[in-house]
């Protein structure tokens, strides 16, 4: 049973894995692109992609709305209405993202100073804000799709948009950022421009996909209820808030990171990516224990239910184990990658060292947020969160960063001791079990 567990779980979780793999390339292709820019425009870079980032997250929760839908009723077998939570987060993510990106390309300016206050940062970060917020409809009607897959369990579609979009990036960014072909070159601005455009073009695919495969499940055939507009917003909600100020405490913490210098901003968005690019194993395991977590208790399956997030939990963290070792045993020749400066390199020596053990520590954090989200416990996810990041992570990152002057040092070991007690909190809530209660 456990071996057959293992296999399922990575059947569903490794296209996800993959897909978020190359997704989050997105924003370290920017990185790695413009690096050799300099540390200004990097550090602009990494401003503009943070706010966009808080914009995003605002719609973040769709995706986790849309699949613990989709997935609940795939296990009562109610397929002839099973897109239809799906057409009601397309109508919310419309409706939202429009004056959001009216507001984001209008006042990028205030938003960018609140980060960071050095002048030639903001420059650079405003631009490449305004042609990312153009993508922000977009990047929603992905996040509503890949909800209604990933709940199908048709989880190796998103790998390879995914890939497709990566590739139509790396192409489009190269060209726009060094110039060519008649264009001239853009910099910062044609690393925004290359994405939000790659980015079009993937929502474009999924939706004709979708289209193909999801009309005799409803989709698109009439206008969502009332009520199930509003599950779909209780649901999505408390994961967007949560998401949202997820992001605004980074976006905080680049604010503390500005006011020790422009070194520290550029040193620490590299860090940041990266222990968000190699924490996505942990978060697609969580996503494929979403949907199996959701699905056995859509079957009244809550024993088989409370399995499937161990089996996400302890595959997350022998893979995050195994990729968090290459930053403790060679850290100077990972951020060379990024860095061209050997100043730069000895400041992330050892917070990358950090970060290493940190996405480890994160594993039980990240598999049972999603777990218990399959289960419908978005408002605990919630709590748990951000009494954690706001209570609990930037109190101790002032005082040890800024007030101590610990400098960037002091910041990641705030970070370290959040994420452990951040994953034995979520270790606690799901086995107390009270997410078997609940109705969606």
């Amino acid at each position: 049973m456990p071996q057959q567990r293992t296999q399922r779980i990575l059947a569903l979780a490794l296209p996800i894995m993959g897909g978020m793999l190359s997704q989050s390339l997105l924003n370290l292709v920017d990185a790695i692109l413009v690096g050799s820019l300099g540390e200004t425009v990097l550090a602009g870079v990494g401003v503009g992609g943070y706010a966009i980032f808080m914009l995003s997250a605002v719609i973040a929760g769709l995706s986790s709305g849309v699949q613990s839908q989709v997935a609940r009723r795939n296990g009562a077998r109610q397929f002839t209405i099973r897109a239809l939570p799906l057409n009601a987060a397309i109508l919310l993510a419309v409706l939202v993202t429009l004056p959001l990106t009216l507001l984001g390309w209008f006042k990028a300016s205030l938003l960018i100073a609140l980060i960071n206050p050095t002048p030639l940062v903001q420059a650079v970060a405003n631009d490449y804000f305004q042609w990312r917020v153009i993508a922000l409809l977009p990047i929603a009607l992905t996040l509503c799709f890949r909800g209604y897959w990933h709940g199908i369990q048709k989880t190796g579609l998103y790998l390879r948009i995914i890939i497709f979009t990566h590739a139509l990036n790396i192409l489009l960014s190269v060209w726009l950022i060094h110039g060519g072909l008649g264009v001239q070159a853009l910099g910062a601005t044609g690393a925004a421009l290359g994405t939000s455009l790659s980015i079009t073009a993937g929502a474009l695919v999924w939706g004709w996909l979708t289209w193909q495969h999801a009309r005799p499940s409803g989709f698109l055939v009439k206008l969502p209820s009332l009520s199930l507009l509003w599950q779909i917003l209780r649901l999505a909600g408390p994961n967007s808030l949560q998401q949202f100020l997820f992001a605004v405490s980074y976006a905080i913490l680049f604010w503390f990171l500005g006011q020790i210098s422009t070194a520290s901003v550029a040193v620490g968005h590299v860090l940041v990516h990266l222990s968000l690019l190699l924490i996505l194993p942990g978060v697609g395991l969580g996503m494929a224990a979403m949907t199996l977590v959701s699905h056995s208790l859509g079957e009244q399956k809550h024993e088989e239910a409370h399995g499937w997030g161990w089996a996400g939990m302890r595959l997350a963290a022998v893979i995050l184990a195994v990729l968090g070792l290459p930053m403790l045993l060679v850290p100077e020749a990972i951020l060379s990658l990024f860095l061209h400066q050997e100043s730069l390199i000895e400041l992330g020596r050892i917070p990358l060292m950090l970060t290493g053990i940190m996405i480890t520590l994160d594993s039980a954090a990240l598999v049972f947020n999603q777990a218990l989200q399959g289960a419908g416990a978005h408002r605990s996810v919630m709590q748990i969160s951000l009494f954690m990041q706001w209570l609990i992570f930037l109190p101790s990152a002032w005082f040890l960063g800024i007030h101590l002057e610990g400098g960037l040092l002091g910041i990641w070991l705030a970070q370290l001791v959040y994420r452990a007690i951040n994953s034995a909190i979520f270790v606690r809530v799901w086995q107390l079990r009270r997410w078997q209660k609940i109705s969606i």
